[in-house]
Parts: structure tokens; C-alpha cells; sequence
């Protein structure tokens, strides 16, 4: 019943089955933490976990791979680094089966180092550990590293899947390697059976954006078998704003304001290119529709990890219960940075 409750997104109800549970055993405290990290509630996953420790209670794999992903899509380094530790201490990975989520939590966490080193010293390497080191080494910037681990999977007649050529053509933007985008966009039907989705378009609008060739960036969305969604026109007008094309610039603005009329971000990008082309009048009058609209970006968000727990804050938000303390520390680093 509380798989049930979990799997129809109804955690109420599933957290008072839970609590009237005389014994909780194993299977019912990871529908929990399952739960919750795949809603994206993942400091609640991590919670879960750590009082299913406390509990008694020994994870199994299942519990592992949940709690991985959980800290992956939260950046809790410190927590995967912990699970990281039993797994071995416990020898719980004999057949390989955590190592790509292990390289994905050090990928998405920040170290991308740990993450080669688990690659390396992996005696399982299926699709998906694979994808995981290609996809996180492209994430990290390191573009001809992945597309060189991408030819090994190939020597290993490993073959890729859609996920694998999202990272490959990531690799390939972020190192400028235009032609060999060009390559295997080209090549992903005829020589790996694959359809390109529209992640994939979008990494090729995103290529060609980054190297400058917007005529060509657009003709491709233009030509695309299905619609472009704002993800992909967002790219486009990031592009069309750092090579300041107004023209494909409004083209890009208007199709993202058809697609989220609500969000100011196109007007603002928009508004910035036409003050650069010192179009002061249309500039001003995007800023002002913003204004009439009460129309708000969303506001930055950064975190950090300290014993094990996750802290986010946002910009201009003094809700946090040490901000008192964060703020009087925080003027005391600008202080000294001004000796």
C-alpha cells in the first residue's frame, strides 16, 4: 500500500501508513526515499536515508541507487561520498551494478576526477556506465576527453543510445569541434540506428550557436521534424545576444514569448541587444513592458553542503534561520577584501 501511495504521488498518505507500521522493514523505507527522489524532492529523500541509519536498518542496493541519485540531482558530495564508503566497506558492489550511478553523483557534484578514476577501475563497463563518464566529462568541459572516451565505447562495440549522443554533441560544443558535430549528428541514423530527438537538435543549435553560425543554427530549427520547444529557441537567442544578431535575435525572441509569454527573460535579452545597437527607444520600451506586466526573473539560487546537509539560498531571501549570522559574516569577508 505504500508503494501504491508513493507511485500515485500521494506521500501523505504513504508517510502515515509508514509511521502506523509496527515494523518497517527494508522494502517499505525505500518506497519512501524512492518516492521522493523521483517527485525531486531530494533533500527529503536524503532525510529519509539518513534516518533509516539511524534506525537500524541496513540498506540494499535498491536503496543505494536511490539515495545516489538523490544526492547527484541535490550536489550532496559529501553524503554520495559516505554511501560511496559503505559500498566498499560492506563490499557491495561486486558485480559493478552502482558504478555508473557512482559516476554520475561525482560528475554532477563537481568531481569529475573521482569519477574517471570509479570509470577506470570498473570492471563493468555496459552502455550505461559509459554514458555516464561520457555525459559527465562534456558536462565538466572536457569535450575531446569525453569524445575519447566515446571512441573507446566504440572499440568496445558498445553501442550508444539516445542519452550517450546528448553527451557526445555536449563534448563537441563545449571543445568547438564543429565538423565532427556536424559528423555524428549526421551519422546517429545511419551509423548508430538512432533518430535524432529533440534533445539533439538542440545540442546541435547550441554547437553551432557557441561557433558563431547563427544562419545555420536557425535553418536547422527551421527544418526540424518536429517543434522546436523554448529550451532550443532559448539557445538560440543566448547565441543571436553574445553575437549580437538582432535580427535573428527578435526572430528567436518572439517564437520563445509565443511558447512562455510570462517570462521576462526574452524581453530582457531582447531589451540588451537593442541598447548595444544603441536602439534606445525599443529598449526601453521592453523594459517598461516588463515593468507593466509585473513580470519577475527567477531569482538566482546557489547552495552548499555542510555535515551532510544541503542548504539553498536565493537572492534576496533572508528566511534561512542562521541569516542573521551568514549576513554578519558575509560583511566581515567584504571588509577584509577591501584591506
Amino acid at each position: 500500500m505504500i508503494h501504491q501511495s508513493v507511485e500515485h504521488n500521494n506521500l501523505e498518505l504513504g508517510k502515515q501508513l509508514f509511521q502506523s507500521m509496527p515494523d518497517r522493514d527494508v522494502v517499505s523505507w525505500n518506497s519512501m526515499i524512492g518516492g521522493f527522489a523521483r517527485i525531486g524532492q531530494y533533500q527529503e529523500a536524503l532525510t529519509w536515508f539518513h534516518e533509516m541509519e539511524f534506525s537500524g536498518v541496513s540498506p540494499n542496493a535498491l536503496t543505494l541507487l536511490s539515495t545516489l541519485s538523490a544526492c547527484a540531482s541535490h550536489g550532496a558530495l559529501d553524503t554520495g561520498a559516505w554511501i560511496h564508503a559503505y559500498v566498499d566497506k560492506n563490499d557491495m558492489n561486486r558485480d559493478g551494478s552502482l558504478d555508473s550511478s557512482l559516476i554520475d553523483m561525482y560528475s554532477k557534484c563537481g568531481d569529475i576526477d573521482k569519477a574517471v578514476q570509479i570509470f577506470e577501475e570498473s570492471t563493468r563497463r555496459d552502455l550505461f556506465t559509459w554514458t555516464s563518464i561520457v555525459c559527465g566529462l562534456a558536462m565538466h568541459g572536457r569535450g575531446e576527453k569525453a569524445l575519447h572516451y566515446f571512441s573507446k565505447m566504440k572499440e568496445a562495440q558498445v553501442q550508444p543510445d539516445d542519452v550517450t549522443m546528448v553527451g557526445v554533441l555536449s563534448a563537441c560544443a563545449h571543445a568547438g569541434l564543429l565538423d565532427q558535430g556536424w559528423w555524428y549528428f549526421q551519422s546517429m541514423e545511419k551509423v548508430f540506428g538512432l533518430v535524432p530527438k529533440v534533445e539533439h537538435y538542440g545540442g546541435m543549435v547550441d554547437l553551432l550557436g557557441r561557433m558563431g553560425c547563427l544562419k545555420e543554427a536557425y535553418d536547422l530549427i527551421m527544418g526540424m521534424p518536429m517543434e522546436a520547444n523554448e529550451i532550443i529557441w532559448g539557445a538560440f537567442l543566448s547565441a543571436c545576444r553574445v553575437h549580437n544578431n538582432v535580427e535573428l535575435g527578435e526572430v528567436a525572441a518572439r517564437r520563445l514569448l509565443g511558447l512562455v509569454p510570462r517570462d521576462p527573460w526574452a524581453r530582457v535579452m531582447l531589451s540588451n541587444m537593442y541598447a548595444e545597437e544603441a536602439k534606445w527607444d525599443r529598449s526601453m520600451g521592453l523594459r517598461k513592458e516588463i515593468k507593466k506586466k509585473g513580470l519577475k526573473k527567477s531569482p538566482g539560487c546557489s547552495s552548499i553542503e555542510v555535515n551532510g546537509s544541503v542548504h539553498g539560498f536565493l537572492v534576496g531571501d533572508n528566511s534561512h534561520p542562521c541569516y542573521t549570522e551568514i549576513n554578519s559574516m558575509v560583511e566581515k569577508i567584504e571588509k577584509l577584501m577591501r584591506l
